[in-house]
């Protein structure tokens, strides 16, 4: 049985919304994960190098190690959890969809 004109726009829109929020969100989730890379990597490594070097880790200065392995480290990290991140995010999109699917067999029927 097709749907109505306005029941399919209606669907149309929370699929659009849904996209949307998705979209937005996994923007928001890049922004502050290459934002860290940047403090870890350019900050720690070069720009508060001479601050850190007051410290040490295995005899050698903070900031020598943040430019050397820490950025590296920093790096996979990051890339951890954006794995995490994204899988969770996905699994809440499959959700929405998932209701909104069920929203349609339900007004199907």
């Amino acid at each position: 049985m097709q749907q109505p004109h306005h029941e399919q726009g209606l669907e149309d829109a929370r699929l659009r919304e849904a996209n949307a929020r998705y979209w937005r969100s996994n923007q928001r989730i890049v922004f502050a994960l290459l934002l860290a890379w940047a403090l870890i990597s350019l900050g720690c490594g070069i720009l508060f190098a001479e601050s850190l070097n007051a410290w040490s880790i295995g005899g050698c200065p903070l900031g020598f190690w943040f430019a050397q392995q820490g950025s590296i480290l920093g790096f996979v990290l990051l890339i951890l959890c954006y794995a995490v991140l994204m899988a969770r995010l996905d699994r809440r999109h499959r959700k929405d969809l998932d209701a909104i699917a069920a929203s349609r067999e339900e007004d199907a029927q």
